[in-house]
């Protein structure tokens, strides 16, 4: 009984070490979506300075909306501003609940939510 305790505490601190020790990069497939989007840490606070210091006025969705689901028709997609970078300028985005949701504008699908 000993050893398995100090075994699973043992799994418990490698858990954690590694966790602690995590890339800063966020990648999210999402469900009928074609690509995986990649954005790094520095990226996601880029993008969200930006739309705290613009004053983006936010867009109110009924539903919380996560990775995957559709952004229902009536509300507006906004371009992605060049000083995003690259790697998301194909997307658009909509600013809602103190959150940007990066959207793929064919599909409606949300590839990526930024806290």
């Amino acid at each position: 009984m000993k050893r398995i305790l100090m075994t699973s505490a043992a799994a418990l601190i490698a858990l954690s070490a590694s966790a602690a020790a995590q890339s800063t990069t966020v990648t999210t497939t999402s469900p009928g979506a074609s690509t995986n989007v990649t954005i790094s840490t520095e990226e996601r606070s880029k993008i969200k300075t930006y739309v705290t210091e613009k004053k983006m006025k936010p867009v109110v969705i009924k539903e919380r909306v996560a990775v995957g689901a559709t952004v229902p028709a009536d509300i507006e997609l906004t371009a992605v501003p060049a000083e995003w970078g690259t790697s998301v300028s194909k997307y658009r985005y909509v600013y809602s609940d103190d959150r940007v949701l990066l959207v793929e504008p064919g599909s409606r699908r949300v590839v990526q939510v930024i806290d």
